[in-house]
């Protein structure tokens, strides 16, 4: 690979050519993490964020706020019990009864937490330099409406209580696209981290997840075409990856490792670039910086290093070694 160039490029030229298919001065790399009781507000949620960009210099910053910050403007409670992935656990819903999804009122996005939101990533874009993109988490309307009624409940209710649901997931949805656009139009962000949880055998079949999830993804993400670095993230396993590769995203992100297809084969099937080719757990988390080295020197061999950007398939976890997420960082300028 030929990646010869007079200067080092900045972040931003780095994800663009490694986007337009081009092979940059080296592998573009990200990783991201939770960060518990610092992301309870806006101004600790900021620093933390603008300390660890900082620290290990990826080539784009995704903001992971508390993955309950959507909904809890709709009375959802949660609390930081030590989780090692930096997640809180809910202790109370918003939805008890299957009626209650028509009565949810549409969010004002600059009111309450989510205008907690806004003004820290308002604060994060203007701190980083403008060629450090930053992407934003965004959940899909269905994961959403998990964390108001709870993982069984929502699945009941989609396969019972079909129609009740489906009000509910408009109001979600159309909350998310205000949302988003003040994202966009506000804070500058470069694009949307669209988590999808649902897309996967173990919890629904492919035919129910093109009739309850993906018309409302596309309506979100409709929402997102401002954004030239949108990021796709299939969570779980046995993922429906054929079904959502025809996404308007610039970038999928799944366990590569864990889950079918591996990066080779999700080149083939996507016209954009890939982001994985490391195990947040096995190896991140609990391997030692020269197992990171390995596995990330294997995905960049395997994907010839073009439309590839190095990361692992979710958040490192909190206990996650410095020097394992530094290696990481490194390992890209080792074979550059």
């Amino acid at each position: 690979m030929d990646r010869k160039r007079s200067k080092p490029l900045t972040h931003r030229q780095r994800m663009e050519l490694c986007l337009s298919g081009d092979l940059p001065d080296r592998t573009p790399v990200a990783l991201w993490r939770h960060f518990p009781v610092d992301d309870q507000q806006a101004d600790t949620l900021a620093a933390a964020h603008l300390n660890f960009q900082r620290t290990y210099d990826f080539d784009f910053l995704k903001v992971t706020p508390a993955s309950g910050y959507f909904v809890y403007d709709w009375g959802v409670q949660d609390e930081w019990r030590g989780h090692p992935h930096g997640t809180r656990e809910y202790i109370g819903r918003a939805i008890h009864q299957p009626d209650e999804w028509a009565k949810l009122p549409l969010l004002d996005p600059h009111a309450g937490h989510l205008a907690e939101q806004l003004n820290a990533v308002k604060h994060l874009t203007t701190a980083l330099h403008p060629d450090t993109p930053v992407i934003y988490t965004i959940f899909t309307p269905l994961s959403q409406a998990k964390k108001l009624v709870g993982d069984e409940t929502v699945i009941f209710h989609l396969r019972e209580h079909t129609e009740q649901l489906k009000k509910g997931l408009e109001i979600i949805t159309e909350s998310t696209r205000r949302f988003i656009k003040a994202l966009f139009e506000e804070c500058g962000i470069d694009g949307v981290f669209y988590a999808v949880q649902h897309a996967q055998a173990s919890l629904l079949t492919p035919d129910e997840y093109r009739q309850f999830a993906r018309p409302d993804d596309l309506a979100v993400l409709e929402a997102a075409k401002p954004g030239w670095l949108n990021l796709l993230h299939l969570h779980g396993e046995d993922v429906y990856f054929d079904l959502l590769a025809d996404y308007p995203v610039q970038i999928i992100n799944w366990h590569d490792l864990e889950t079918p297809p591996n990066l080779a084969e999700g080149l083939k099937k996507f016209p954009g670039a890939v982001c994985g080719g490391m195990r947040q757990e096995e190896t991140v988390n609990l391997g030692t910086a020269e197992d990171v080295r390995a596995e990330a020197r294997a995905a960049i061999q395997a994907t010839g290093g073009r439309r590839f950007i190095l990361g692992t398939g979710c958040v490192a976890p909190t206990t996650t070694p410095y020097g394992n997420l530094m290696a990481a960082r490194q390992v890209v300028e080792e074979s550059n």
